[in-house]
């Protein structure tokens, strides 16, 4: 296929051979790698400039809405939402956030599948911006440690909280327990509603997004069965 020369911020061309727009590509859920795309210079910059540089911007575009700023209600809110990106819900881009993670001997010899399910995230499509919430199932089988219940959450939630694709949310949290539990033996399963779905685009309200990952015995049948058939109970 001859491809035509194209500027690198209007179109690409698929195995169709049709022309993309960066609309498209947004609505057919394009991932670009497990990594979430970050420019070298992220962290040149303070949070405190980062919001005031947010804030700015964020004032620009309510103005350019039509929106009277001079209101009681909407005056604080370029602050309000340049302090919510960056100290909330996009706070799992910066690595200093990442959740610091104690091991614990397994003390018990437990060496079935420990399951930690129904754990809520609220996230963002990286593509409109808008939220995607659900559940995440997690469960992992000790290689000699445990780790604390409540750092599953935090991992969920450190991954959560930056632009997403529900793909690159699942092998995220994955690779990383595995990489601090030491084992490969880790399933991953999240049920998610994506509100670029729901209140925008094709508007489908009842749609859900399910994502998996198996790992280790957990790609095995009757592993993946239990682990699923937990889940659902």
């Amino acid at each position: 296929m001859k491809q035509k020369e194209i500027s690198l911020n209007s179109l690409l061309i698929d195995n169709d051979n049709f022309l993309l727009t960066d609309e498209e590509i947004g609505d057919n859920h394009v991932a670009t790698s497990i990594e979430t795309p970050m420019r070298e210079d992220a962290f040149d910059i303070s949070d405190s400039e980062k919001m005031a540089i947010i804030e700015s911007h964020f004032r620009e575009i309510m103005l350019t809405l039509g929106l009277d700023l001079t209101d009681d209600s909407l005056r604080g809110t370029p602050k309000r939402v340049a302090k919510m990106y960056i100290e909330e819900i996009f706070s799992g881009l910066n690595p200093a956030n990442e959740p610091k993670i104690a091991l614990f001997d397994n003390k018990y010899q437990y060496n079935e599948m420990l399951i930690e399910k129904n754990i809520s995230f609220y996230s963002n499509c990286e593509h409109h911006f808008v939220p995607i919430m659900g559940k995440t199932h997690i469960a992992y089988i000790s290689s000699g440690q445990v780790i604390g219940l409540s750092k599953l959450n935090r991992v969920v939630q450190f991954y959560a909280k930056r632009p997403q694709v529900q793909e690159r949310l699942t092998m995220q949290i994955a690779k990383h327990l595995q990489r601090v539990l030491k084992t490969d033996h880790v399933a991953v399963f999240i049920d998610a509603k994506h509100l670029c779905v729901s209140s925008r685009g094709v508007k489908d309200e009842a749609t859900s997004t399910i994502t998996s990952y198996y790992g280790g015995k957990f790609q095995e049948d009757n592993t993946r069965r239990e682990f699923l058939q937990s889940i659902q109970a």
